[in-house]
């Protein structure tokens, strides 16, 4: 029952912070121009402009338009793409599976690399390899990462010619209508550097997270008393200190992950990724206001959900964190 009353809870929460989400969305869309500019051009009269903007509701006043979106909004309609004469959500579902691959890459890369490397400098704090790397880190926090991605793509797309600098490459179709570049050689050749680039951003600080967790929890009393149990140090290290160590990381880590999707515009843009940043950076520039709002909501739909997953885990690896009506 209680796991039961921790997702009623989110539910709720998720549906407030989704409607916010969408009003602000929905009342930035005035800002980003005319869109009849990219719908008729400019050889098309005022007069029929007006009769445009009145067919499409774009002249009601904005609760009434807000309430017209929210409506359709509930029943999986986010309106339909100027440009593309589609319903944007379906438009938006087309990229994601290039974006989450993006992500899932660059999701391997800071993990698998920062894990290890943040144990390594906590566990030796004085050795010149730790030293290195979290001079490394200072310098990859302190680099925007459009300008790492720039820079991978002149060093291996240009100069060296060992990966491919722009585009997707070969994909094949999944059986749910997915087109993944995992099962291709070209296509992970392809991945590799927008992942290098994309994992830049969380790398460097996930390193220094967790070196500094590990080097607190070694402190501890607990950990002491493991050691003066005489249990082995691979066992007090990797056992019980760093699931300890996981708790901060898995917080922050789900968060970064939703940022990531977030820092995919930059990215994409770069290497000319067809994912969702890309496709946003489009609409902004063709003023495809249901796009820009259907990708605004979507976004926020992602975080959410993950912080729900994040927050469900964050219980299972700590006890002494209870689900709502769980009792003691």
């Amino acid at each position: 029952m209680h796991i039961l009353a921790f997702l009623i809870r989110r539910t709720v929460q998720a549906m407030v912070v989704m409607f916010v989400i969408s009003l602000i969305g929905f009342s930035i869309r005035d800002n980003l121009g005319d869109p009849l500019r990219e719908l008729v051009g400019q050889s098309v009269s005022m007069a029929e402009r007006e009769a445009l903007r009145d067919r499409m509701g774009l002249n009601d006043p904005f609760v009434v338009q807000y309430a017209r979106f929210l409506g359709d909004a509930v029943q999986g309609d986010l309106g339909t793409s100027y440009f593309f004469k589609r319903p944007a959500l379906d438009v938006i579902l087309d990229k994601f599976p290039a974006t989450f691959e993006l992500v899932l890459g660059a999701t391997f890369i800071f993990v698998g690399l920062s894990i290890p490397g943040g144990i390594y400098c906590a566990i030796n704090r004085e050795s010149w390899l730790a030293r290195i790397i979290m001079t490394g880190s200072i310098i990859g926090i302190s680099v925007p990462v459009f300008l790492t991605a720039i820079f991978l793509v002149w060093i291996f797309g240009v100069e060296l010619k060992w990966l491919p600098a722009f585009g997707r490459g070969e994909t094949v179709t999944l059986p749910w209508g997915w087109q993944t570049g995992f099962l291709t050689r070209d296509g992970l050749a392809h991945l590799i550097l927008p992942s290098i680039a994309l994992s830049s951003i969380m790398l460097p600080l996930f390193i220094r997270l967790i070196r500094a967790e590990m080097m607190e929890t070694m402190a501890t009393d607990y950990v002491r008393f493991a050691r003066a149990k005489g249990l082995s140090t691979t066992r007090v290290r990797y056992v019980h200190a760093f699931r300890n160590t996981l708790l901060p990381v898995v917080t922050v880590g789900g968060l970064m992950i939703g940022t990531l999707i977030a820092y995919t515009i930059l990215t994409e843009t770069v290497f000319q990724w067809p994912g969702m940043g890309f496709l946003f950076l489009e609409a902004v520039n063709r003023v495809d206001t249901p796009l820009i709002i259907a990708y605004i909501i979507v976004v926020g739909l992602i975080f959410v959900v993950v912080n729900t997953i994040v927050d469900f885990v964050y219980t299972l690896i700590n006890p002494m964190v209870k689900l709502p009506g769980a009792r003691a």
